[in-house]
């Protein structure tokens, strides 16, 4: 009579799983899955095997989307941002250079000591000697990573990577008001892509540049022009790696980016900075209305923002070389950019290519 009552819930109510919980475990399953199928065609095309694209079908692609990439990459904003101890500091960044081969001897501060968090460290500054702008030719890498692709854009659809393609029109948005821009485009008439080639003779060209996260994470502009508008398309946070891409068509439609346009001495000119897992912020350093993954957003939406005003006309100039923005960890660049017939990029498709180093040139 002692004893005391031992109160138990129902079996069937410890083990209730909610559907939040179900779409959670199952979509993360299946990411960490493609991350291992991921590697395993990496490891093929190092052996010079080439790999038949096999696309992604709509429920697969459905359920990726439901891991919450968008707070797992918030979360990871967060973390970074935490001041770790002194004593912990080189333990940790060491780790992440050994796992990413970052090569420390170009950062302006080699001392792993002197960065506070993690933010700081992805953020790291170069010795200005350390990437020199090329000169001799007109358009250079914004950035440090690897070549995905590059080309003509034909028939309104850009690749991705090779045999894998997205939508122009998706991608960009709709067509820019004349008012913003210098030149006059081309009658609504003509498809989206005839629309932004301005001058007869010229071509739509295109180039994607992958971050890794081992890479410098700030990006610079490819050559002299003037931003007059940016359009920020919220959006999933999905991988951007050569394999999610080869995977999932339209992969940079679905994910948050900032579209960047503008025009140079040739015509149409626009920079794209597209967001990733664990990148869910982009910062552009002129543009201090721009705030990347919020916690809320409607689908398909996009804002716009024009840097054309009454006492600014001109838009904001770069300069080539000039710092324009910078990720967190690392993501993809997309330049698409209008130039006379012949226009040569000096790439090849896989190459990694630094900062500063020539894409291109007339």
């Amino acid at each position: 009579t002692d004893r005391k009552k031992l109160h138990t819930a129902p079996v069937r109510q410890i083990f209730r799983l909610r559907p939040f919980h179900v779409l959670v475990a199952t979509g993360g399953g299946y990411a960490g899955y493609r991350k291992y199928e991921d590697y395993k065609l990496e490891e093929l095309e190092k052996r010079g095997i080439e790999v038949p694209v096999k696309l992604a079908s709509e429920w697969e692609v459905a359920l990726y989307k439901s891991v919450p990439t968008r707070l797992l990459s918030r979360a990871w904003g967060r973390l970074n941002q935490v001041e770790l101890p002194t004593w912990l500091r080189k333990p940790v960044y060491s780790l992440y250079i050994w796992t990413f081969g970052v090569n420390m001897k170009e950062a302006a501060v080699e001392d792993l000591h002197h960065y506070r968090n993690l933010s700081e460290f992805f953020r790291r500054k170069l010795k200005p000697q350390a990437r020199p702008v090329c000169c001799l030719h007109s358009v250079i890498s914004p950035s440090d990573g690897k070549i995905l692709n590059f080309g003509q854009v034909k028939n309104c659809e850009v690749e991705q990577v090779k045999g894998v393609t997205y939508s122009l029109e998706s991608f960009l948005g709709p067509r820019i008001s004349t008012e913003e821009l210098r030149f006059q485009q081309a009658p609504s008439g003509n498809s989206f892509q005839q629309q932004l080639v301005s001058k007869e003779g010229n071509e739509l060209y295109h180039c994607v540049i992958y971050l890794a996260p081992g890479d410098y994470h700030c990006f610079h502009s490819p050559t002299d022009w003037r931003v007059s508008h940016r359009r920020h398309f919220p959006g999933s946070l999905m991988s951007v790696n050569p394999g999610v891409a080869r995977w999932i068509k339209e992969l940079f439609c679905h994910n948050e980016r900032v579209v960047l346009t503008g025009d140079w001495k040739h015509g149409f000119f626009s920079l794209t900075a597209v967001g990733a897992t664990n990148v869910g912020s982009i910062r552009i350093y002129f543009d201090q209305d721009l705030h990347t993954n919020s916690p809320s957003y409607s689908k398909g939406s996009y804002n716009d923002f024009s840097f054309i005003s009454n006492n600014n006309k001109e838009g904001i100039p770069m300069r080539k070389g000039e710092h324009l923005g910078e990720f967190n960890l690392g993501s993809t660049i997309v330049l698409i950019f209008e130039a006379p017939k012949d226009f040569n990029f000096h790439l090849k498709a896989g190459q990694k290519i630094r900062f500063g180093e020539a894409l291109g040139s007339l």
